[in-house]
């Protein structure tokens, strides 16, 4: 079912009459679905249902406003919203609910996220971009309350960006601007961080952007007085109201079962953020929410009598419906035939869904108990594995684990016993587990052949006597290259426009490329992420700028919940290459000098994580990640931006290779690992070793995420039988990660003959000034020391004890 994109001004009564129809088979169908889903939640066959329920009306107005080209940044409230848009059917609810793995099945998300969270697909099958202009856009949700507002920040200054900005191709992305960004958030969920920063940098920015806030009064069971000051958001956010001589938000607000009310409301809001470029907030009030917050518990424990009796009253749904009545649009009898109708459409869609998700289970359960059955004919254990098949066979809704758990215990009872039928039930236990894992972990990264970790390398070149620069002028220049050759890349972040960054590697760009290309912004972590986000969704190539991977922790749930896993949560989908630049590693005190990998390797998989040595690398990284579309982690050397670097006569064409470990020094007693500014010291230490008689190999990981995806690293190892991890995180952090992947997952334990070790910082923050780095980080005496008390245990007499 879709909506006409006529407005109430513009149409007969007869078309407004066949609107309100429309509409109301809409909100009763989105009820429906909501009430039905919830009884598969408590009959077992779903996990865990959360529902639009009470908040049908409003959704209706938004989807009547929402033109081609508009984006969506909501929450799990929004089913109703998609319906009215044709973007959800009831089955398709149904097969979200059940978890079903199959894309074309289930569309959002083939069964990897809970029900009630949506998108739209941006991508053609071979990862270009689908022609945004013409289908109306979803960007696709997270569970974290307020988590889709920095995002949505950006969806709405993609729009100002295609309107100002000159020679970029927006053919597939814009019309001249005109492309507005909804939100949606629940009135709880105002009070967190990201929702409030957001506002802020909106009305800063002055983006097209709506915002609609769903107020029924409660966060779960925590009414409005715990969550927003004056229990009401309007007022509170009052003083963002523009006025004759200040720009600022259009403010609204409107009841939630007041339909016509809800239209002029949302028509009102469209035009201005579409025609002048100003965000809206409407601030949606006496919603309900009639099942509770969710399948997991009910909200009669937490309300009392009287707000249960208002709530029933004023259901929106119900309200419409009494309206409809009042105004002679529909009789009684025209509505309940409608409402009879479609409870038999959604229990019909219900019923389907279930069959085609058990169907492809049932099929591999008779194949299954009939490969079990010829296994146990002959066996030993023919009595365990008749109870593993009975057992399976009990099961008369079976899922992919217990299936998984019958094939794979079967085998227990089968060792030693190499028979046809032990092969064939072991046949189709891998090729049942190589068919179903791939439906739960493929797209993390991409998998196309463009990917960035297929970017072969460009090594730099140089003129024959080359100048040696400083090395910010290297990244300068290279960024000069980029923003020549691809006219929709930008950046931005706090300091980057007027002074070119706190260490110049952007000096003198905005003056050349514009305001809008090299900006400025507040010190707000979390929305200069999602400015990123959101117009990387987009077709920009925004980067980022944090200024130092100390405060990378402001914006790590926004990095972690949305840029990181979208390729994954959308089945590949949708894709934002965000590149985000930053500095790290060694310089002073507790907040300039950190080297959180250990974390950030962990909590950002579906990113690359980079950590160049030096700025030729870290160029080469710049445009190896422009060649391609994935989002990645930049990493500079906070202490190497004024250290002298040969000026290579290739900027803007090298790429430094992504999964590529490099050998910077050949050696045979021992293999070296480190990245980042520890890797000059560690050069530098390998140096000296020479003195003593040990000839050190020295390698650079380069890239953590991935690392050393050609496995060169264990090449070393097998000729040197040692290995040593230098790194400055803490202990257990990245050193370990890379052990665990050169000695587990590259197998390197086959050629080692003394103990991995790793030699890292101190657990403690690094304490200020040339000391405080000393004792706080692996300095040069360290690893000598390291070193040699391993070739001391090889050979005493060689080399004696140090100290």
């Amino acid at each position: 079912m879709k909506l006409s994109s006529k407005t109430s001004n513009d149409i007969s009564f007869e078309d407004f009459k066949t609107q309100i129809f429309s509409d109301y088979e809409i909100a009763v169908l989105s009820r429906t679905c909501s009430l039905m889903g919830r009884k598969e939640v408590l009959t077992g066959k779903a996990k865990f249902g959360i529902f639009g329920d009470g908040k049908e009306l409003p959704q209706l107005a938004m989807a009547r406003s929402f033109q081609d080209g508009d984006f969506r940044s909501g929450y799990y409230r929004d089913q109703t919203f998609m319906m009215a848009l044709g973007l959800l059917k009831p089955k398709e609810l149904f097969h979200a609910l059940y978890a079903t793995t199959d894309i074309e099945k289930e569309p959002m998300s083939a069964g990897r996220q809970m029900g009630g969270h949506f998108l739209t697909y941006s991508l053609n099958d071979d990862g270009s971009w689908r022609d945004l202009t013409q289908q109306k856009n979803s960007s696709a949700d997270i569970s974290c309350t307020a988590g889709q507002m920095p995002r949505l920040l950006g969806l709405a200054q993609a729009s100002k960006m295609y309107r100002q900005l000159e020679n970029v191709d927006s053919g597939k992305f814009s019309k001249n601007g005109g492309e507005v960004a909804w939100g949606t958030i629940g009135n709880a969920s105002t009070s967190e961080g990201m929702f409030l920063e957001t506002i802020n940098a909106a009305g800063v920015l002055q983006v097209p952007m709506v915002v609609s806030i769903w107020d029924d009064g409660y966060g779960i069971s925590v009414p409005n007085k715990y969550h927003t000051t004056k229990e009401d958001i309007t007022k509170m956010l009052s003083g963002f109201q523009r006025d004759e001589n200040h720009p600022g938000f259009e403010l609204l607000q409107v009841k939630g079962w007041d339909y016509t009310a809800l239209m002029h409301a949302y028509e009102n809001a469209g035009d201005i953020a579409r025609e002048e470029h100003v965000p809206v907030i409407i601030h949606v009030t006496e919603l309900t929410q009639p099942q509770g917050h969710s399948s997991s518990g009910s909200h009669e424990r937490y309300k009392s009598n009287e707000r249960l009796e208002w709530e029933a009253e004023n259901d929106c749904n119900k309200r419409f419906r009494e309206w409809i009545l009042e105004s002679g649009i529909a009789t009684d009898e025209e509505l309940q035939t409608i409402e009879k109708r479609i409870k038999n459409e959604v229990r019909a869609a219900k019923k389907e869904a279930w069959a085609e998700y058990l169907l492809e289970h049932q099929q591999s359960k008779r194949t299954l108990v009939g490969l079990l059955e010829q296994a146990a004919q002959n066996s030993v254990n023919k009595t365990f594995l008749t109870k593993i098949k009975n057992d399976l066979i009990a099961v008369e809704e079976p899922v992919k684990k217990d299936l998984a758990v019958a094939g794979r215990k079967a085998l227990r009872y089968l060792l030693g016993n190499e028979t046809t039928e032990k092969r064939n039930l072991k046949k189709w236990i891998d090729r049942f587990l190589e068919e179903t894992q791939p439906k739960y972990s493929a797209n993390l990264y991409s998998e196309l052949p463009n990917r960035a970790s297929n970017i072969k390398a460009v090594k730099p070149t140089y003129d024959s006597n080359p100048e040696e620069v400083d090395g910010r002028i290297i990244l300068r220049d290279n960024f000069d290259k980029l923003f020549e050759k691809y006219p929709e890349a930008l950046v931005f972040g706090e300091d980057s426009g007027t002074i070119g960054d706190v260490n110049q590697g952007l000096e003198g760009l905005q003056q050349k490329y514009g305001e809008l290309r090299v900006a400025d912004t507040g010190i707000r972590e979390t929305t200069i992420i999602g400015q990123g986000i959101g117009m990387a969704l987009r077709g920009l190539r925004p980067i980022a700028e944090i200024q130092y991977l100390d405060y990378i922790f402001y914006a790590l749930p926004t990095l972690t919940d949305d840029l990181a896993c979208l390729r994954y949560r959308t089945f590949g989908k949708q894709k934002a290459p965000l590149i985000v630049r930053t500095r790290g590693h060694r310089l002073e005190g507790i907040w300039h000098s950190g080297s959180h990998m250990g974390g950030l390797i962990h909590v950002l998989r579906g990113m690359y994580i980079l950590s160049p040595r030096n700025m030729t690398q870290a160029a080469g990284f710049y445009n190896t990640l422009m060649k391609s579309d994935e989002p990645a982690l930049v990493i500079e050397s906070l202490n190497g931006y004024r250290l002298k670097e040969p000026l290579p006569n290739n900027l803007g064409e090298l790429c430094t290779p992504i999964g590529v470990v490099e050998t910077l020094k050949e050696g045979t007693d021992i293999t070296l690992v480190s990245y980042g500014s520890t890797l000059r010291i560690v050069l530098q230490v390998a140096e000296e070793l020479r003195e003593v008689g040990i000839d050190a190999e020295v390698i650079d990981a380069q890239t953590l995420l991935p690392f050393d995806i050609g496995h060169d690293t264990v090449k070393s190892v097998r000729k040197t039988n040692r290995l040593l991890i230098i790194d400055e995180d803490v202990p257990g952090g990245c050193a370990a990660y890379l052990l665990n992947d050169i000695v587990e997952k590259q197998g390197a334990y086959e050629y080692l003959d003394s103990a991995p070790q790793t030699l890292t910082a101190k657990a403690h923050r690094p304490a200020y000034g040339t000391d405080g780095d000393y004792f706080s980080k692996p300095n040069a005496e360290d690893i000598f020391e390291k070193v040699y008390a391993i070739m001391h245990e090889v050979d005493p007499e060689e080399y004696p004890k140090l100290r």
